[in-house]
């Protein structure tokens, strides 16, 4: 059931979805531990790790903040529609569809280089499943490095993620066409 959508504003629960999941993403960027696979495999347990565990959690977060998200696309009133060139258009909807794809991505390349590796996942207030035969003994286990592959598409969010903001500062400095307000809120 789609109500009529704002003209110039996107409904309160998807900004709100929207900034808490970049904040995440942003700081489960920066608590990444670096060399994750070699450490586990020297024999570190994560639980010593504030920087693993915290890092652990928050991508579970990103998962089920983008479940959230998408159950609530499919709910909401219709986003705001702004006029811009057909190859912008364009350009927005690929960019949007790859920074999906990413958020749903990541948790699930994070669960196959633990499970792969039988590497525990560690989260706050100690809850930990330390082995995943369901994924340690899949075929997609051995398909990859999945820590390399998780690592590179981390990177790739914060890629796609910065330029997404510069469009947004663009949209708002250069065409002052709305689109950056119509996610703050402010009218």
């Amino acid at each position: 059931m789609t109500q009529p959508a704002s003209t110039t504003h996107y409904d309160p629960a998807s900004r709100a979805l929207h900034w808490v999941t970049a904040l995440v993403v942003l700081v489960a960027f920066i608590l990444g531990p670096e060399h994750f696979g070699r450490l586990m495999r020297n024999g570190l347990d994560p639980a010593t790790r504030s920087d693993i565990v915290w890092h652990e959690t928050l991508g579970v977060l990103v998962f089920v903040l983008t479940a959230l998200r998408l159950v609530w696309a499919a709910l909401r009133p219709s986003p705001p529609q702004f006029p811009m060139a057909p190859w912008m258009a364009f350009a927005a909807k690929a960019l949007h569809l790859a920074l999906w794809a990413l958020l749903l991505l990541l948790p699930v390349t994070a669960l196959l280089a633990l499970g792969s590796e039988d590497h525990p996942l560690t989260l706050l207030g100690g809850f930990r499943i330390d082995h995943m035969p369901p994924i340690a003994q899949s075929p997609i286990a051995r398909l990859a490095d999945w820590g390399d592959v998780h690592q590179v598409l981390g990177d790739a969010i914060i890629w796609l993620a910065g330029l997404h903001a510069a469009a947004a500062v663009f949209h708002h400095v250069v065409l002052k066409d709305g689109v950056l307000r119509g996610m703050l809120g402010v009218r």
